[in-house]
């Protein structure tokens, strides 16, 4: 057995310097697929001030030990020789990874919502980097802004997906687990990560915080919006209208033109409670509450 785990090392040790090379930051990782070094800090009864990121100058600080240094990645794995795989760490320059988890475990299908929606909010995911995971998962690669934080999400844009952004990290192709190995999908491997499509983009954001905690009219912006959906054909009515819920709600003024969205969209052939249904989708894709 641990020659079996030194040849896994080894191996992951060589994946994670072969990334580096492509100007990934990584970090060794256990079996459990948890960074294998352990915090520094694990027994000291109170830290002062705010938590230790490797100021100490040690080991152990997950991902902010994450480095494209050949000689400091040796160094890492040289003290967690248990290690088995390597993560890496999304939203660090040059690609500001952002990593969108296709989960398998939950019993939804999680690639069919995200083809829904790509489908609401006109978009298409680029060819791009996709790792497959020994649960049958998938993780895609995709690059942000430099001026843009993509925080960590679970479930957040859809069930079954969840988004590793800044200060998260993806498991490395070639990487062992308990459940097995993580591996590039044919033809992927060699590509760079693709630049994450604007739409989707937004749906990756937190939404705005209301500037005052009244409750603001509909105004001008919620006609323009209400317009939007009544000037839809056929096949576009349910899209439009899930897409006019989305800013409505972005933009703080969602209840108010609830009941005006449902009536152009009853207008437009849809029945109230498709209607309702969909807005209803909208705010909770956007944090609120229907």
């Amino acid at each position: 057995m641990a020659t079996i785990d030194r040849q896994a090392t080894t191996l992951a040790l060589a994946h994670a310097l072969s990334a580096a090379e492509r100007g990934l930051a990584v970090i060794p990782l256990s079996r459990t697929k948890l960074p294998a070094l352990r915090s520094p800090h694990r027994d000291d009864p109170n830290p002062p001030g705010r938590p230790c990121h490797g100021e100490c100058g040690r080991f152990g600080h997950g991902v902010y030990d994450a480095s494209t240094d050949p000689v400091r990645i040796r160094e890492l794995f040289a003290a967690a020789p248990w290690a088995t795989g390597y993560g890496i760490a999304c939203g660090l320059p040059p690609y500001h990874l952002i990593g969108v988890d296709l989960d398998t475990k939950s019993g939804t299908d999680s690639s069919a919502a995200l083809r829904e929606l790509a489908l609401r909010h006109l978009f298409t995911i680029p060819e791009t980097v996709v790792v497959l995971t020994p649960s049958g998962g998938r993780h895609l690669w995709l690059t942000g802004p430099p001026d843009t934080v993509v925080p960590n999400s679970a479930g957040r844009l859809a069930p079954g997906i969840d988004i590793r952004g800044a200060g998260g990290y993806l498991v490395g192709p070639g990487s062992r687990t308990d459940h097995g190995v993580y591996t590039a999908a044919p033809g992927t491997a060699g590509l760079a990560p693709a630049s994450c499509p604007p739409s989707l983009l937004r749906l990756l954001l937190p939404p705005p915080r209301a500037p005052h905690p009244t409750r603001p009219a509909a105004g001008d912006h919620g006609q323009g919006l209400v317009q939007f959906v009544l000037a839809a054909h056929e096949g576009q009515r349910n899209t439009r209208l899930f897409w006019a819920a989305c800013r409505a709600y972005e933009n703080g003024i969602g209840p108010a033109l609830a009941d005006p969205l449902v009536a152009a969209a009853r207008d437009t052939g849809l029945t109230e409670r498709e209607a309702r249904a969909t807005i209803a989708s909208a705010a909770r894709l956007t944090g609120h509450r229907p």
